[in-house]
């Protein structure tokens, strides 16, 4: 199988998206947030605006690649943890779906339903299984907190014939100026599932150095990714991995923390301390690995960002999935080919 097409439930901005048309993918997206929507249109990314629970796989019979990220807020360290509390409920209900029964009434019990969300993805797979036209790959990304979910959803792939891998992956390590980290699932109809191998070192604030290390590109700076005329130092709303408790001061020379929809109330100053301007759109897209002219729009874009999956992380877990070579390794400047 060499002839993909992609639809991406959960599309925001187009992380995924960008990922795809890097990788020669066709894709389509499915968006319900108008400024997200608006971000895709003026990107020219093919969008069909409304809620993935509304549709199925027959209403997109050419696509035979899945891929989302489900709304992460309440799984995310960073929200209010419904998603997190109720994270045996979703797994028990991964389980109940496995076994084809419907939990439509259970969801909606959910004292957050967007924790219900993480599960549609599983639907779809399943759903295509049952139409004797089985997705050839699925490729799901949310918070670390989730893994367990994917872990169940793995399960269920597994019984359908899927090789299955999943685990928490590093953006830093897939050139991206940042220091996310996500939990990933890729399954494959056919062939071995793997999740892909890091590129550049991970990030730590203290000196290391092994052969295994030596043998990747260093970890994109700040300074890098953004166009500033001299050293900077921002002081972040969030520390790594969205946890406030982790909250603290990255220098110019190192990745940015974590990119959410509050990084503009990130301060940004010199070494001297003098207040600079805080990130731009722009800039705060350039973190994320968009490319530096990617064309904002819409209402509340700080979100759309801080929602988005890093296209340069999204390449090599595609990549991956789907056994493709990439094109020359990424500079991590802030663009994508």
């Amino acid at each position: 199988m060499d002839e993909y097409e992609l639809v991406d439930l959960f599309a925001g901005v187009g992380g995924l998206h960008l990922a795809a048309r890097s990788l020669g993918v066709p894709a389509v997206g499915i968006e319900w947030d108008a400024g997200a929507c608006a971000t895709r249109r003026a990107a020219g990314l093919a969008t069909v605006k409304g809620d993935v629970r509304a549709f199925a796989p027959a209403n997109f019979p050419g696509a035979n690649v899945l891929v989302g990220g489900p709304p992460c807020q309440t799984f995310s360290v960073a929200g209010h943890g419904a998603g997190r509390r109720a994270l045996d409920d979703v797994q028990r209900f991964a389980r109940r779906m496995a076994d084809r029964e419907d939990i439509t009434a259970c969801l909606a019990e959910l004292n957050d339903p967007r924790a219900g969300l993480v599960l549609e993805p599983l639907r779809w797979a399943l759903a295509a299984v049952d139409s004797g036209c089985p997705y050839e790959a699925v490729v799901l990304e949310q918070v670390p907190t989730a893994l367990p979910v994917w872990e169940e959803v793995g399960k269920a792939l597994l019984a359908e014939g899927y090789s299955v891998a999943h685990g928490v992956l590093s953006a830093e390590e897939f050139g991206v100026p940042q220091t996310r980290r996500r939990a990933v699932l890729i399954a494959r109809r056919h062939g071995t599932a793997a999740l892909p191998k890091p590129t550049h070192r991970r990030y730590r604030k203290k000196p290391f150095g092994t052969t295994d290390d030596l043998a990747l590109s260093p970890w994109v700076a700040m300074g890098e990714a953004l166009n500033r005329p001299a050293p900077f130092i921002v002081v972040s709303n969030c520390g790594s991995g969205g946890d406030v408790r982790a909250r603290g001061r990255r220098t110019s020379a190192e990745p940015a923390p974590t990119v959410t929809g509050k990084i503009s109330r990130n301060r940004v100053i010199a070494e001297d301390c003098t207040a600079l301007d805080r990130l731009s759109h722009s800039e705060a897209g350039c973190l994320q690995s968009f490319p530096a002219d990617y064309p904002w729009a819409g209402k509340d874009i700080y979100q759309q960002i801080g929602n988005a999956t890093p296209p340069l992380l999204a390449e090599s877990i595609l990549a991956a999935a789907l056994d493709l070579d990439r094109s020359p390794a990424h500079t991590g400047t802030g663009s994508v080919r």
